[in-house]
């Protein structure tokens, strides 16, 4: 396994090459303040091994709060008050220490404070180094909306750091696998068949590396998500509408979690429109309700769920665009689907 992978303008590290090439970033630019960005979860659980590889450098700690209902603009205005009054200006950093929320959020603040100062994301998740980890999307949500509001904004290095693994909850771990799970079938690459053999999450750092691996590919041909970025995007149509629209609910889910939902939608409508296989459907449904477990939802639910369809980021000149698969590691992008058909996936997942 190469060591590091190297994405379209920076370097994605693994392990203590990471933490040499922080070192090495900080002595070339001379910042005037180093910024690090942290929640309550991450300053408890990772904060003092983080900074046994920083060698005494001085560091101002600033914090948000956790959780997907906490990205967003007012959380952005306190960080950029408190980088602010503790002296930031144009030559500061700002390192993020955490999950896709700090890291999503934190490359938001550091991309429009000042306009634009550098950053440098250390994810602590399994969710946010599979998928926030390449690419360079900052964005915070909306309401409820995910990810309405943001930018392309590139780091100057991310850490990919297996060992912040162990601080995690098993359900968290189950999140990220999503991601894992979702970059195999659009990869055509042997990570499908070796994960769904399994009725557990197979997750090491060769799993990772080449998770990350696919996304970079992807983002080396297509950064703006014009055409092949598009792929990422499996299962995301309806599985950020059902987490938009449990966020504040006693059925909220985590992100992985509705985008199991998600892939199993999308995948039936592939089925339906491009014949994917239906052994391969079949298979996915089990391998993904085996693990995730099932969520029911009342035809309201779903009606309402559809209806936030209309404000996915994605859509374009008013329609609703989904990508889906002729079959693994084949996408189809920008398909229009018909409001029956998506009612007809739901019948399919709820069986």
């Amino acid at each position: 396994m190469n060591e590091d992978i190297i994405s379209t303008n920076y370097p994605v590290s693994f392990k203590d090459k990471g933490y040499d090439f922080l070192k090495e970033i900080i002595k070339n630019n001379n910042y005037s303040k180093i910024f690090l960005h942290v929640d309550e979860n991450t300053k408890k659980c990772c904060l003092d091994y983080f900074l046994k590889h920083l060698n005494n450098l001085k560091i101002i700690e600033i914090e948000s709060i956790s959780g997907e209902e906490n990205k967003n603009i007012n959380s952005c205005l306190k960080l950029w008050q408190e980088i602010s009054e503790k002296g930031g200006d144009r030559s500061s950093l700002l390192i993020n220490l955490g999950g896709g929320v700090v890291t999503d959020m934190g490359g938001f603040v550091a991309s429009t404070f000042k306009r634009g100062i550098d950053y440098v994301n250390i994810p602590t998740t399994l969710l946010s180094m599979v998928d926030a980890s390449v690419g360079s999307k900052t964005g915070i949500d909306f309401g409820v909306l995910k990810n309405q509001i943001g930018t392309f904004y590139d780091p100057k290095l991310v850490i990919i750091d297996p060992n912040y693994l162990d601080t995690l909850p098993e359900k968290e771990k189950l999140s990220g696998y999503a991601e894992v799970f979702k970059h195999s079938l659009i990869s055509n690459n042997h990570i499908f068949n070796q994960l769904i053999k399994s009725n557990n999450i197979f997750i090491d750092s060769k799993v990772i590396h080449d998770s990350i691996s696919v996304k970079n590919n992807i983002v080396i041909k297509d950064k703006f998500e014009k055409k092949e970025r598009k792929s990422l995007n499996y299962g995301h149509t309806l599985g950020h509408a059902i987490e938009s629209f449990l966020l504040n609910s006693n059925k909220k889910l985590l992100h992985g979690e509705a985008i199991a939902i998600g892939i199993i939608l999308a995948t039936f409508l592939s089925y339906k429109l491009y014949d994917f296989s239906k052994k391969n459907l079949e298979l996915i449904k089990n391998h993904l309700k085996n693990l995730f477990g099932n969520t029911n939802f009342e035809p309201k639910e779903i009606e309402k769920i559809i209806d936030l369809l209309k404000h996915d980021k994605k859509n374009s000149h008013g329609k609703v665009n989904f990508i889906l698969l002729k079959e693994i590691g084949k996408p189809v992008y920008d398909v229009e689907i018909g409001k029956d058909l998506i009612l007809e996936s739901f019948d399919f997942y709820l069986s």
